[in-house]
């Protein structure tokens, strides 16, 4: 008897203990958690993301470069689309009840139940007029959006665009989802995470008929969208649109950067394209005709693009020579090069000139004489290992290698190893007078319009240079992601580089540069003619100034255009001016540069085909201009 008394007194027990946790967890999903009432209120609450404002980008003086401009997305819940109106739906947002199939086919694909992407970036006419309606469509909702804007159609290339993440990347990333947009060329790349800032959500209650009645307890769940950091870059925007239109109907890159800092200046690129082309619903239209353009639009030579640096190279070459004392600034070859049936002659100039001389006059044979005197020099004992001595100085002069630019796809040249010419002549079957050219900037060497500057920043600086960058400021601090303030020293002491700031400054005064001269600035300068096998040699030039104290310093390429003094030289001088003076004094030259086209007949029609699609009427956002500036 006592026996079942306790029994049913320990099952008693069990039944109270189970009952208690059954209503203290029920009490603590109802009072306390509201995860069970947010899923019971699934029906009747709308879950919009706040996309942030994408950071804005401005020149070195607070000119505006990229802005932001409204649009709107039209989301859809699948499961929520109930007996509407699909002619009515699509006649407003101008699409065929055959498209409307297909686009609910895809939602309900993602997901029945959660919101995606029907239509992307409406009008804001198409907007006023859907919205209104709205309430006749149960199930859609819009979703405000910003694409990217571009007031004054400039440094496409260094700006870059932005363009819909792909399911590769959503799987990767935890950040982004379906629908985001992401940077992917340009700056946009680059400073992605500084850009983009942080997404919020805002919860809103909707009743039976799709409209919208306020937020879910009081916002207690939202979060807020953070915007993105504006960004101030080192381009000057004046400096850059003379670039463009200087260049203008002819293919090649300008790049110019201030050499006591490493902040770009303008970085031009030609033939090129209309940013907003790139932006909102014709970007995948506009991208696909840009691709199949045969002048390359989309291909940034500037960074991209490596040629023979031909004589502009000749200064590096000495420099090296001078280090290891192979030459001094008083050091004379004969008036030829001569290794076997081949024969270098010199320009017009006359005989027994010096180092200076040598720059003045572009001497080939001097300079070819120069090198032979380095790589076959008995203290390194081979000409293989002379030879490597001397790819380890070009090497620290940024040439063969990335730079560290903070823009993507930078190629670092060409400058050959031992092992290339061991495969290609054998091992011990040659010398320097084989590979003679690389003495005056021919041959194998590739090297970008970007690393022509930055040589120039070595020489004005005599001996360093720092990064060359393009964000000076991120938000309102200064750009410290790069180390950027760091100097890179080559392997040239400084008390060498004195002939050569001669030697330049007489290309310009009395050499083959006369024409870059202006005003009373002391410019030095070197200009280049490299071979091209394809066509007309490129026309090249290379300069910083003043030369005291150098502010600017400059490398032109114009492919297909002849000797440097032509064209790539008149190009730099104009841009040098409009920098130091803010003017240009000599506008029959300038006439004649924005005049000039380069570009092959057969192209002239091509770049009329890259016509921007139409794109919508959108309404701006407003913009204000950063602090401090």
């Amino acid at each position: 008897m006592m026996q079942n008394s306790g029994q049913r007194f320990v099952i008693l027990g069990i039944f109270t203990v189970v009952i208690l946790i059954y209503l203290s967890r029920l009490f603590y999903i109802q009072v306390i958690n509201d995860d069970y009432k947010l899923s019971a209120n699934n029906n009747v609450l709308r879950y919009i993301t706040e996309y942030p404002a994408r950071g804005l980008v401005y020149d070195r003086k607070g000119e505006l470069l990229v802005y932001n401009e409204a649009v709107y997305d039209l989301m859809v819940i699948p499961k929520q689309v109930k007996d509407i109106d699909t002619t009515a739906f699509c006649d407003i947002i101008g699409i065929t009840n055959a498209e409307f199939v297909k686009k609910m086919v895809k939602a309900k694909k993602f997901s029945p139940v959660k919101s995606s992407i029907f239509e992307k970036q409406l009008s804001a006419e198409t907007y006023a007029v859907l919205q209104e309606k709205l309430f006749n469509f149960h199930g859609f909702y819009v979703q405000p959006r910003t694409l990217r804007k571009y007031p004054h159609n400039v440094a496409a290339h260094t700006l870059g665009y932005i363009g819909e993440v792909d399911d590769k990347l959503v799987a990767k990333n935890p950040y982004y989802q379906s629908g985001d947009y992401i940077g992917i060329s340009g700056l946009e790349q680059s400073y992605e995470e500084e850009l983009r800032g942080q997404r919020g959500v805002r919860i809103v209650m909707v009743d039976v008929f799709n409209r919208e009645k306020g937020s879910f307890s009081n916002g207690e769940y939202d979060s807020a969208a953070v915007s993105g950091k504006n960004l101030v870059t080192t381009l000057d925007l004046k400096l850059q649109e003379l670039g463009e239109r200087l260049l203008e109907n002819k293919i090649g890159s300008v790049v110019a950067i201030e050499p006591s800092t490493g902040e770009i200046l303008a970085m031009v690129t030609k033939p090129t394209y209309d940013p907003d082309l790139l932006v909102g619903r014709v970007r995948s239209k506009n991208y696909g005709i840009l691709l199949k353009n045969e002048l390359k639009p989309l291909f940034n030579r500037a960074m991209q693009a490596y040629y023979p640096p031909g004589s502009t190279f000749k200064l590096v070459n000495a420099l090296i020579a001078e280090q290891e004392q192979v030459i001094t600034p008083s050091t004379v070859f004969p008036h030829s090069f001569v290794v076997g049936s081949k024969s270098v002659k010199c320009h017009g100039h006359p005989p027994g000139i010096s180092l200076k001389g040598a720059v003045q006059y572009s001497c080939n044979p001097y300079f070819c004489n120069t090198f032979r005197a380095f790589v076959d020099n008995r203290k390194f004992v081979t000409s293989e290992n002379g030879y490597r001595i001397w790819r380890d100085y070009v090497l620290s002069f940024g040439i063969g290698r990335k730079i560290g630019v903070d823009l993507p796809h930078e190629l670092k040249g060409n400058v050959p190893e031992v092992d290339y010419y061991d495969r290609f002549y054998g091992k011990k079957r040659w010398k320097a007078s084989t590979i003679f050219s690389l003495g005056i900037g021919q041959g194998e060497l590739g090297i970008t319009p970007l690393q022509m500057a930055n040589i120039m920043c070595i020489i004005a600086n005599k001996g360093y240079y720092y990064t060359p960058h393009i964000v000076k400021k991120i938000g309102d601090k200064a750009n410290t992601t790069r180390n950027l303030g760091e100097k890179h020293y080559t392997k040239v002491e400084p008390q060498y580089f004195d002939a050569i700031h001669d030697g330049m400054q007489l290309v310009v005064e009395a050499g083959t540069a006369r024409i870059a001269r202006f005003g009373n600035v002391v410019i030095c300068g070197k200009t280049g003619t490299a071979q091209n096998p394809h066509g007309k040699d490129h026309s090249l030039f290379v300069a910083f100034a003043p030369r005291e104290n150098p502010k600017i310093a400059i490398a032109v390429m114009v492919e297909n255009s002849g000797f440097g003094a032509t064209w790539a030289a008149p190009v730099a001088s104009l841009m040098m001016e409009q920098y130091l003076t803010d003017s240009i004094s000599r506008p029959e030259l300038y006439e004649r540069m924005i005049k000039g086209n380069l570009l092959p007949t057969r192209y002239d029609t091509l770049l009329k085909k890259t016509d921007r699609a139409e794109v919508p009427e959108i309404e701006t956002i407003a913009v204000p201009k950063p602090a401090n500036q």
